[in-house]
């Protein structure tokens, strides 16, 4: 009778300790596809285990612009959600606003600087506190390809931008869309970056869209990359207007378009679909690319909340974030690879262990480059304004690369 007392006193008290650090902890995200969904509900499970409530907050849209949109009128009511994805410079927009939590206590207890390279650290922190916690490094200059529909036409996987062209004709030719693409502004951008880094290398790259020099970005260099850029579109479907990109990558999974330029949250598409690498699909670097990388770090930040409980929840999260386990399951979901660094890569497929070894490759030889079309380069502003001009210029066949190139430079004036 004592035991079973005792059993009963120690079984209440730890329901009580779970139920005071309990919390409904909301999370704003846009993982709604299938690979990125499936994801979603494996951190879910993860958070629920600690003794938390998952609340969902999903905003469909593939570059986030819709979630965005949202979590600025929920911010300003005085009601953000817990936590949100956001990356790139726009942690340090949102830190300028006060209103995100200070990660540095999580953050030290388990070791964060040890596990994070530098460059995946310094964009989490805002004046040099972490604020958000990385949840992946993703590839953004990769191009998917059927080698079936390549068998049928006879043509070769490309490396280069004249190479892509002879394959683009051939599988025109064989009644096969060449290249799968949604025309949304944040598809043309991921392409056209593709392109530019294709074209002129990382270090025009750089110039153009970290430091946005004006003589680079009105050169004779980006008028031959817009040139590129514009003749794809020739290659593409009529139904490419407004096409999500998971049902573009569909479309190469089921042999219907030959390639598409995409990052390697594609892949996720593929795995879900029971495709194997090599076999039933491959992963190239864009032509011209496969000594660059450019990066797209998806990450979460922490709102700064008064509800202690939800406090815990909030480290918690930012803790099964980070975790090996998560950091497997997720990557392997997703297409992408872990940002922490020294996990087995055991698991991963093919493609994901060329992205680990070049990410780590091209960052010692100055070629890890941030993607401007997923926020990792600009303040959103600025992305837009490339974005209206690009997109602009990819559905016009009256506006020439020289006066898009004139525009870029003045449309990125404009936004600073």
């Amino acid at each position: 009778m004592r035991i079973s007392k005792l059993v009963l006193g120690i079984s209440m008290a730890l329901g009580l300790s779970m139920a005071a650090h309990a919390a409904e902890v909301e999370v704003l995200h846009w993982w709604t596809s299938g690979g990125e969904a499936k994801s979603v509900a494996e951190l879910k499970k993860m958070l629920e285990a600690k003794g938390h409530q998952w609340k969902d907050f999903a905003v469909a849209g593939g570059g986030g612009e819709s979630a965005m949109t949202v979590l600025k009128s929920r911010v300003v009511s005085g009601n953000p959600p817990a936590a949100a994805q956001i990356k790139g410079p726009s942690i340090q927009e949102w830190g300028d606003e006060e209103v995100l939590a200070n990660l540095d206590g999580i953050a030290k207890a388990e070791g964060w600087d040890a596990l994070l390279p530098g460059v995946v650290a310094d964009v989490m922190k805002y004046q040099g506190k972490y604020v958000a916690v990385p949840v992946n490094v993703h590839r953004v200059n990769w191009m998917w390809a059927n080698p079936e529909v390549f068998k049928k036409a006879g043509a070769t996987v490309p490396t280069t931008w004249d190479e892509f062209f002879v394959a683009a004709d051939k599988i025109k030719a064989a009644g096969m869309t060449a290249v799968a693409h949604g025309g949304q502004p944040w598809q043309d951008a991921t392409m056209f970056e593709s392109v530019v880094l294709g074209v002129a290398g990382a270090e025009f790259y750089n110039k153009a869209f970290v430091a946005l020099d004006a003589q680079t970005l009105n050169s004779p260099t980006m008028i031959e990359a817009l040139k590129i850029f514009h003749k794809i579109k020739a290659y593409t479907d009529p139904g490419s207007p407004g096409r999500d990109w998971n049902l573009a990558t569909a479309m190469v999974i089921n042999g219907e378009a030959g390639m598409q330029f995409m990052g390697d949250w594609a892949k996720g598409e593929f795995t879900a679909a029971g495709k194997v690498p090599g076999k039933d699909y491959i992963c190239v670097a864009a032509p011209g690319t496969a000594d660059d990388f450019t990066f797209n770090i998806d990450s979460f930040v922490m709102f700064d909340l008064d509800d202690k409980a939800l406090q815990v929840g909030q480290n918690d999260l930012a803790s099964t974030i980070l975790s090996p386990a998560f950091q497997e399951i997720f990557n392997l979901n997703k297409g992408s690879i872990p940002a922490r660094l020294n996990l087995p890569m055991d698991k991963f497929d093919d493609c994901a262990k060329l992205s680990a070894e070049d990410f780590v490759s091209t960052a010692k030889a100055n070629t890890l480059v941030p993607s401007m079309a997923h926020g990792m380069s600009t303040f959103s502003s600025t992305q837009g304004a490339i974005y209206d001009t690009v997109t602009e210029f990819y559905n016009s066949d009256s506006i020439t690369a020289e006066a898009a190139a004139d525009k870029l430079v003045k449309a990125v004036a404009a936004a600073q």
